[in-house]
């Protein structure tokens, strides 16, 4: 063999071992469950920017593998099941009921949720601060002012006395939201009546029994549900001319008379830093939970005018959005 062709197989025979050594080298995978459907709420390019603000780069660095329940929570356990059986690095659950089914599911596997209610009510975690297991993530502490929404509905329509209250019976947040909006409509005498709604065909029926009930306005409990749904219940509640509040901001652009809420976008965003970190060696039980701070109060001027609701100036002046 000449010297030329031997230097060149060498450089072959050593190069090889090499090239397969980085073929096997697996890219980390991201199992990301949530119990709505991709084409509702959440935020999934947030997630997906939180993840790039720690180096990693979606099909580059790490894949994410979806799975969505499209409102039928009692898909979430196999979608959990699935994605761990397929051996993902981590979970990113990221609304309440998937966050509850991974947390189910698994101690080991590390996983990150987001939540809008409080981890240590939920079960989720021992301690905000010092996690402790498996799981942490980020919360928007939305199910904590679900008071608020109705106390914000009395001083909108200060003459009002009857409220009507929508929840969802199978996720894990209407039970605290049902006690604690009772207790300030009890402390307000106002009296609420609870509808509930689970699907679309739920919906319609709740909004022609509203009429029936007399409700004089609509409060809109935290429910993942009801967040992929966000501006079609906007714009059922405009249809019906029905004060209602929810939490996000996609309710009032669609027509609702008010949101107040955190930012779920930003806990998303939280998320994927977390699960950034996290494959990158750290622990989810030494990463305690992050809560956003913000709370935004967004009124639509429009829909005020339309339902003949004149807004207190004090009440105008705390809001962070007026829609015109």
């Amino acid at each position: 063999m000449r010297r030329r062709q031997f230097i060149v197989a060498l450089g072959g025979a050593t190069a090889w071992p090499l090239i397969a050594r980085a073929q096997q080298t697996a890219i980390p995978v991201i199992g990301f469950v949530n119990s709505a459907s991709p084409g509702g709420y959440p935020p999934v390019s947030a997630f997906v920017k939180g993840l790039g603000e720690t180096g990693l780069i979606e099909g580059r660095d790490v894949l994410i593998e979806y799975r969505w329940a499209d409102g039928r929570y009692d898909q979430l356990p196999a979608l959990v099941a699935d994605l761990i059986q397929r051996k993902v690095n981590i979970i990113a659950a990221t609304s309440t009921p998937a966050a509850v089914a991974a947390k189910a599911a698994s101690t080991t596997l590390p996983i990150v949720f987001t939540t809008s209610g409080d981890p240590v009510r939920l079960g989720l975690v021992s301690s905000l601060v010092k996690p402790g297991a498996n799981v942490t993530g980020a919360t928007q502490l939305n199910v904590e002012i679900a008071a608020k929404r109705l106390e914000l509905m009395h001083e909108a329509i200060p003459s009002i006395t009857k409220i009507a209250l929508l929840t969802n019976p199978p996720g894990p947040l209407a039970e605290p939201v049902s006690r604690d909006t009772h207790a300030a409509a009890a402390a307000h005498g106002l009296k609420l009546d609870v509808v509930h709604a689970s699907s679309e065909h739920d919906l319609d029926l709740v909004f022609k029994s509203l009429t029936a009930l007399r409700a004089e306005g609509l409060v809109i409990g935290s429910d993942a549900f009801f967040s992929s749904r966000a501006g079609e219940l906007g714009v059922l509640a405009l249809r019906d001319r029905l004060p209602a509040i929810y939490q996000y901001p996609q309710f009032t652009a669609a027509g609702g008379l008010m949101s107040y809420g955190g930012n779920v976008a930003e806990s998303y965003r939280l998320a994927g830093i977390y699960v950034g970190r996290i494959l990158k060696g750290e622990k989810p039980a030494d990463l305690p939970v992050q809560q956003v701070t913000k709370v935004e109060l967004i009124i639509n001027l429009k829909t005020a005018k339309t339902l003949g609701i004149t807004f207190p100036l004090s009440l105008l002046g705390r809001a962070d959005e007026v829609i015109e």
